[in-house]
């Protein structure tokens, strides 16, 4: 069965973000990811993974002001030297954490901008990350994401996320495939998982609608699994989602199959 990884950035906010390493241990998890470690010395967090025998199995580049609403500066035309600064400063967290890879956010569609103005950015700062990533041991994802949640971000289908891996020629790019993203802007999740395996290196997952977790909306859930166990993922599947009363009270989907041996996979 997948091997499942606690995104902190959502899952256990009843406790304070350094408290959730612990959470998610003694949950049965052996991985974890989040939005970023930037605002935490590295060696803390490590310290945080090593105690608890856990994987750092992803986050992102710096993305800009999340508090404000910013969603990454990838395509940004007047933030390129903040988004370099940004790849060497994950790179560095990713060697004290032990992280194989890291996200991309492109950010939200500036107005007034023309659309290939941005997407030549984008690719622009793809290049860059990718090649400095790759010498450093790290791969380079990108990510889309759906129009609802946040209006105007710039990269919204699988297809499009593939034409810049596809423009940038880079063998250190892939897609990370959300799969509650993706059942909102084009379904046929499975067959797109499948067509695109080899380019796909991590899945997170939600239940839709609602973001919740597995088993609370449309998805069919055990189905994905056995599918993406069948065609041979062997990435880790990240649990991105808003438990919908706590993290604990919602893990009945994740203690089903933890019992199959996915936790300690």
């Amino acid at each position: 069965m997948p091997r499942f990884s606690a995104n902190l950035s959502m899952l256990f906010g009843e406790h304070d973000f350094l408290d959730r390493f612990d959470a998610a241990a003694r949950a049965g998890f052996r991985g974890v990811e989040y939005i970023g470690p930037y605002d935490f010395a590295p060696e803390v967090v490590a310290a945080g993974l090593k105690k608890n025998g856990l994987t750092q199995v992803l986050f992102n580049l710096p993305a800009g002001d999340w508090a404000k609403g910013e969603r990454g500066i990838a395509v940004l035309p007047d933030r390129v030297p903040e988004f370099r600064q940004g790849v060497a400063k994950a790179i560095t967290y990713a060697h004290a954490l032990g992280c194989e890879q890291v996200n991309c956010l492109a950010g939200i569609a500036r107005q007034g901008v023309e659309r290939s103005v941005l997407e030549n950015v984008f690719a622009e700062n793809l290049a860059f990350a990718a090649e400095k990533l790759e010498q450093a041991g790290i791969r380079l994802l990108i990510e889309p994401i759906n129009t609802r949640d946040i209006p105007a971000f710039f990269l919204n289908y699988s297809d499009q996320a593939l034409a810049f891996i596809d423009r940038v020629g880079s063998k250190n790019l892939f897609l990370q495939y959300d799969i509650y993203h993706m059942q909102i802007m084009e379904g046929d999740l499975a067959r797109t998982i499948e067509a695109n395996l080899g380019r796909i290196t991590h899945i997170q997952l939600a239940d839709n609608p609602g973001r919740h977790e597995p088993g609370t909306g449309e998805i069919n859930f055990p189905f994905l699994y056995n599918h993406i166990d069948s065609i041979g993922y062997s990435g880790w599947v990240g649990a991105e989602y808003k438990p919908k009363v706590s993290t604990e009270a919602g893990l009945g989907w994740f203690r089903e199959f933890a019992g199959q041996g996915s936790a300690a996979a």
